[in-house]
């Protein structure tokens, strides 16, 4: 008797464990799908947003162009609107990189190694000795 009632406690807690497992597979996989829903309305927000913002700015280069067009020949007019496109886009791109702090030297420039890494777990490297080591000769 005793047997069949470990082996039902078994059962049961197996049984048990597989449902909770459903139950938390289900949660996540809903959780989930709630997640990827609301970043799918907010990428295509933020392409709608970049669509307008190209269009919106065709539109002020066009009217740039137009108003140069009224005191100089067209092609002056547009060459004048795309230095002044460009000059627009060089600024943007410097505004981006300056945001980046600079790279460090990959070598130690006008001075020597550490003697430890910053990290302070001893010596990366053996000390380097004051005279060169002996090296015997071959004669071929």
């Amino acid at each position: 008797m005793n047997n069949r009632s470990e082996n039902l406690e078994h059962h049961l807690d197996r049984h048990l464990v597989e449902e909770l497992a459903q139950v938390a597979r289900e949660t996540v996989r809903d959780e989930l799908r709630e997640q990827t829903r609301r970043q799918r309305r907010t990428a295509l927000l933020y392409a709608a947003s970049g669509a307008t913002a190209l269009y919106a700015g065709a539109a002020v280069a066009l009217a740039v162009g137009l108003a140069l067009a009224s005191g100089l020949p067209g092609w002056a007019a547009a060459l004048i609107t795309a230095a002044l496109l460009g000059v627009v886009a060089y600024g943007l791109r410097g505004a981006a990189h300056g945001r980046h702090a600079p790279h460090p030297p990959h070598r130690v420039v006008g001075g020597s190694a550490p003697a430890a890494p910053p990290s302070g777990l001893g010596m990366p490297y053996p000390p380097m000795p004051q005279n060169p080591p002996d090296v015997p000769r071959h004669r071929a």
